[in-house]
């Protein structure tokens, strides 16, 4: 009997760590699809006030990768691209300066981890519900995934000017 339960346990265990061993993989897998950054962004809308709604064209081996990298590239293009045509009009980047990333790159590094804090500024998103026509196979290994994502631009500059990433918008050019 207590050799069934030892048998249990180790079996238990030898299970419970290949499980969270695949799921650290996933969000590595994640990270490294999208660790430069490859995107497109349009301005779909704006929603309440400080909020922009925008589509996000992530590229990935695996839809559902793509799918998860568009909260972070929406922050990423925010920050550093600005957001050009569709439903509204231009929106510069929260960045002034075109080397801030290379410059800051230990806080953008755990800024945009996964689980990073760049996710306390979506506010919605599709959340894996893709329209028609928002996953293309571009090759035979990678695909183009459209998701719309919401992010709350206003609390996100706040954040960047408290930690002394970007300045105030008072403190002048």
């Amino acid at each position: 009997m207590q050799k069934i339960i030892k048998i249990s346990l180790l079996l238990i265990f030898v299970l419970s760590s290949t499980i969270g061993s695949a799921q650290l993989n996933k969000r590595k897998k994640s990270k490294k699809d999208t660790h430069n950054f490859r995107y497109e962004i349009e301005c779909i809308g704006e929603g309440k006030q400080g909020t922009y709604a925008i589509k996000v064209f992530s590229y990935s081996k695996k839809p559902h990768i793509a799918i998860e990298a568009a909260k972070r590239n929406a922050v990423h293009g925010i920050i550093f691209k600005g957001i050009a045509g569709g439903g509204c009009i231009n929106k510069p980047a929260l960045a002034r300066n075109q080397n801030l990333e290379q410059e800051k790159s230990d806080f953008f590094k755990d800024f945009f981890a996964n689980g990073g804090k760049y996710s306390k500024f979506v506010v919605a998103s599709t959340d894996g519900a893709t329209e028609a026509g928002d996953i293309t196979k571009i090759s035979k290994k990678e695909f183009k995934v459209g998701v719309n994502v919401s992010v709350n631009v206003s609390l996100l500059r706040k954040d960047l000017e408290a930690a002394g990433i970007i300045k105030g918008l008072s403190s002048g050019f």
